[in-house]
C-alpha cells in the first residue's frame, strides 16, 4: 500500500456514503459520534450546542462525501476537523449574539476572549483526540500516573514492564501530550475541505 494512501476502512466508507448507504452513515456515526460529541462540549462547553454540531457534522458528511480527500488523512481526523470547525463557528455566532445594545462586545464575548476560549478548547480538544489515538501502551502509563496518581515504580508494577520501561511510556505519552499546545489554529479550511462547513 503506498505511503499516503487512507486506511481501506476509510476508502470503503467513502464509497459507500457517496452510494447514499444509510447503514454506511449509521457505522460510521457508531464509530464517530462519541468523538464528535466530546469534541464539540469540550469546546462549546453545552450539551444541547454540542448535540447540534454532531447532527450537523454528520449531515455534512452524508451530504458531501466527496468533500473527504484521502490526501489529507484519515477519515478519522477529517471528521474531527470538521468537527472543531463547526465549533470555532458556533463559538463565534454565541459571541455575536452576546453583542450589547451599544455594539460594543462584553468580556468574553470580546475578539480577543473569543479567540483565547477558541484556542483554550481547541488545545483541550486536540489533548483529548492524542490521548485517544495514542498507542495503548502509552495511553495506560499516563492514566495510571495522572489520574490515579501511581509513581512510575507503581505504574512500572500495574504494568507488569520495568520502571525504565515505565518512564519511558510515560515520555513518550507526555512528548505526544505537548504537541497539543504547540499545533496552529485550524481557522481556514485546508484544500478540499472548503464548501461551507
Amino acid at each position: 500500500m503506498a505511503r499516503n494512501a487512507p486506511p481501506r476502512w476509510d476508502r470503503k466508507m467513502q464509497q459507500r456514503l457517496a452510494r447514499g448507504e444509510a447503514a454506511a452513515l449509521g457505522e460510521l456515526y457508531d464509530r464517530f459520534a462519541a468523538l464528535v460529541h466530546s469534541q464539540a462540549h469540550r469546546m462549546l462547553d453545552d450539551e444541547t450546542a454540542a448535540d447540534l454540531v454532531t447532527r450537523e457534522v454528520f449531515g455534512y458528511v452524508w451530504e458531501n462525501p466527496d468533500a473527504y480527500d484521502p490526501k489529507q488523512g484519515s477519515m478519522r481526523s477529517w471528521v474531527a476537523r470538521l468537527t472543531h470547525r463547526q465549533s470555532v463557528r458556533r463559538l463565534r455566532e454565541e459571541a455575536d449574539s452576546l453583542q450589547d445594545g451599544t455594539g460594543e462586545r462584553s468580556g468574553a464575548a470580546s475578539p480577543a476572549g473569543l479567540e483565547d476560549r477558541v484556542r483554550r478548547a481547541t488545545t483541550a480538544a486536540r489533548a483529548d483526540y492524542i490521548v485517544t489515538s495514542m498507542p495503548a501502551p502509552l495511553r495506560a502509563a499516563l492514566e495510571l500516573a495522572y489520574v490515579q496518581r501511581r509513581d512510575y515504580r507503581q505504574t512500572a508494577a500495574d504494568l507488569g514492564v520495568t520502571e525504565d520501561e515505565a518512564r519511558r511510556r510515560l515520555r513518550l505519552g507526555l512528548q505526544l501530550l505537548s504537541t497539543a499546545h504547540t499545533r496552529p489554529l485550524e481557522g481556514s479550511s485546508p484544500p478540499g475541505y472548503g464548501r461551507s462547513l
